[in-house]
């Protein structure tokens, strides 16, 4: 996946179909669903399908810790990043993709920090 985390190609997902996926917005749940995330929405939508709707929510400890053990600062392009790599992974696999709401687990958003840390330090050597 590229670094572009708010419109970029995903798949394809185990049916040969690649999707578009359109970053839509960010918030903290507690604002909306009394939870203690980070929401991630997109649009996503399937070669000559019909486009649908899915957050990833992310746990803000799980994310405060992720940065604090990281030396950086919690940011929304981090969660964007997080949550694009989640999502990417849904579109591969097909796992999840009957939810519109899916919350990431703790051990994933650590496999996907590091997976994103560790590209990024590749592409800056």
């Amino acid at each position: 996946m590229s670094d572009q985390s708010r419109l970029f190609d995903a798949g394809p997902d185990p049916f040969g179909r690649v999707w578009r996926v359109q970053f839509r917005w960010l918030q903290t749940g507690i604002s909306i669903r009394h939870a203690d995330t980070v929401d991630v929405k997109f649009f996503i939508t399937p070669d000559g399908g019909e486009p649908q709707e899915k957050v990833v929510a992310m746990p803000h400890p799980v994310l405060l810790s992720l940065a604090r053990e990281g030396n950086r600062k919690l940011s929304d392009p981090l969660c964007m990043r997080l949550a694009a790599a989640h999502l990417k992974h849904m579109i591969e696999t097909s796992e999840d993709m009957d939810k519109t709401l899916v919350t990431v687990s703790a051990k994933e958003l650590m496999a996907y920090d590091r997976q994103l840390h560790s590209t990024s330090f590749a592409k800056h050597r």
